[in-house]
């Protein structure tokens, strides 16, 4: 519809704009009562030498287009109110054809697009603030490929660095192998967090866990043998919490897969002029670009994050010949990437500006952010066993003959959680509480998900057949449909801001809309008594695409929905 809107007001405009422009241009009203959608006409004021308002007037006075039932103009505002039948006929007709394909578009024609997410670090615990890369990185990753892109998950592991001095130097000192053995992570983290409580009463063990690094970086075979069985220890760990969340990765290449392609890197920056000693480090200088020196190797000959990710670059644009390559990594590291591309810009690649850092706020415990230095962290599986457990006992209470109880409390659990960090926007800091994520009222994953199952219980008490004798007329439908209608009919554009925006909360927040919509005439319309079989097809139609619309929504987001509940 905002097509063929766009299209006659371009006519009326005599052509001198774009359709693709004029479409772009066309917005949501703030206010349900002014209507489905709106057209300012503040932009044309110099073009047309006239006010907003006569222009407005204007148009809309000469505005006749199938679909748009009414034109109120208001100020330099055009309202349409769209035809529910007309409408309904339109949206419906492609839900039933297409299923979970509708929304679907070939922006992307099959291009690649990277994605770093996740990343936690090795041999420390999968703590509540990984969670946030690994669902925004996921939800992004399932939201291009809705648009025709091919999407690369990379979960760039922390597996390297100066932590791992330090861990190997409390482990030689206070480790227990059989602990490590029997409780990995547990008794590794408890390493790393006594190793900084003791480095602040002797700084000397900084200095010693420097030259473990240093013993690792070369070689040598005490410091690799006790790094790989850290590493595969914490690598096992992580994948029982990936599996639990239902996300898999295309790439675990981690730091230390860059070790032997920084050297490339490093002579590349230095055929090239940049690279500068300063205070016997290795930099870039970007006064140019306003941002500090880029350190690419510090004065003991190490190499840092920078180096890396100019290495990693590199291998993704070889390997995956990437459109676009994302990095959903924390507002804090904003500097590092910024220094990131205009390193690669003064090496003239081509493809710097098609790096994107997609930064996110924090996940906050009691106000404050979780430190695995400190000890203060709360574990992800911990949490996510716990809004299992609690689903469980819900279920029991209010449903327990239901089939299948412990599949769907994983379901409702598991996506609880997750739906409470998608639904807000991403830059945003999200407030870890874990009765707020499981409410069945508000802005909640099982909120969507009793929707979901609400909607599918109608349907099959009144037994219909989900693949025939769906409506195709809709002549009943008015201002009781009019929300839902229009709701299902801003899915596409929903995809198309999420992924203009990076933002996966365009779509949370969207489906949260649509379900109060649905919920709202499930309670107003009493729709399979009192009704002709008219009626009752073409409204258990409506509920059918609302179904399609909610499960393919939460499916963007990562997040399963279950049929009963």
């Amino acid at each position: 519809m905002k097509r063929d809107i766009a299209q006659t007001l371009n006519e009326l405009l005599s052509n001198k704009f774009s359709t693709i422009e004029i479409e772009k241009m066309i917005e949501k009203p703030k206010h349900v009562d002014h209507g489905d959608l709106a057209f300012p006409c503040f932009r044309f004021a110099r073009e047309f030498k006239q006010s907003p308002a006569d222009i407005a007037r204007d148009l809309g006075g000469a505005f006749v287009c199938e679909g748009v039932h009414k034109v109120n103009v208001v100020g330099g505002y055009i309202n349409f109110y769209l035809d529910i039948p007309i409408l309904a006929a339109k949206v419906m007709s492609d839900i039933t054809t297409q299923g979970s394909h509708f929304g679907e578009k070939q922006v992307g024609q099959g291009k690649a697009v990277t994605i770093d997410l996740s990343s936690p670090n090795i041999a420390k615990p999968f703590s509540m603030g990984h969670l946030r890369s690994t669902v925004i990185g996921n939800a992004l990753a399932n939201i291009v490929e809705k648009v025709g892109y091919k999407s690369i998950r990379i979960n760039h592991i922390g597996d390297w660095g100066t932590q791992f001095g330090k861990l190997i130097t409390a482990y030689k000192k206070w480790g227990d192998e059989e602990k490590v053995k029997t409780s990995p992570i547990v008794e590794l983290h408890k390493l790393y967090v006594h190793f900084h409580e003791q480095a602040e009463l002797d700084p000397s063990l900084n200095d010693e866990a420097r030259l473990w690094f240093k013993r690792l970086e070369e070689g040598d075979a005490e410091a690799a043998k006790l790094w790989e069985w850290f590493r595969e220890v914490s690598l096992h760990a992580f994948s029982l919490v990936y599996e639990l969340m239902g996300i898999s990765f295309d790439s675990f290449n981690g730091e230390a897969f860059y070790n032997d392609k920084m050297s490339a890197v490093i002579d590349m920056l230095e055929r090239a002029n940049l690279l500068e000693e300063s205070d016997g480090a290795m930099v870039v200088r970007l006064d140019e670009e306003g941002l500090p020196p880029c350190l690419i190797k510090k004065r003991d000959g190490a190499t840092l994050y920078a180096t890396r990710d100019l290495a990693a670059a590199y291998y993704r644009y070889e390997n995956y010949s990437f459109a676009k390559s994302l990095y959903v990594v924390g507002n804090e590291q904003s500097l590092h990437f910024k220094q990131l591309a205009a390193v690669l810009k003064k090496l003239d690649v081509p493809w710097a500006n098609d790096l994107v850092h997609i930064p996110f706020g924090m996940m906050l415990k009691d106000g404050k952010k979780m430190s695995t230095r400190k000890g203060k962290v709360v574990l992800l599986e911990e949490v996510l066993a716990q809004s299992v457990k609690i689903a469980q006992a819900a279920i029991e209470e209010k449903n327990p003959t239901l089939a299948k109880k412990d599949l769907v409390a994983k379901k409702v659990g598991v996506g609880a959680v997750l739906f409470h960090d998608l639904k807000v926007f991403r830059q945003n800091d999200v407030h870890f509480s874990l009765e707020d994520m499981l409410r069945f009222e508000g802005e909640t994953g099982p909120y969507v998900q009793y929707a979901h199952a609400r909607a599918c219980s109608i349907l099959r008490k009144a037994k219909m057949d989900m693949q025939h004798g769906w409506s195709t007329t809709y002549e009943t439908f008015g201002e009781e449909e009019r929300p839902l209608i229009i709701q299902l009919h801003a899915f596409e554009d929903t995809i198309s801001e999420a992924v203009k925006e990076w933002d996966p909360s365009k779509v949370a927040k969207y489906v949260v809309e649509l379900c109060q919509h649905f919920n709202h005439y499930y309670a107003h319309v009493n729709f399979l008594q009192n009704a002709n079989e008219q009626e009752k097809q073409q409204r258990l139609t409506l509920i059918y695409s609302t179904t399609i619309v909610i499960k393919e929504s939460l499916r963007l987001l990562g997040i399963d929905a279950p049929e009963e509940m």
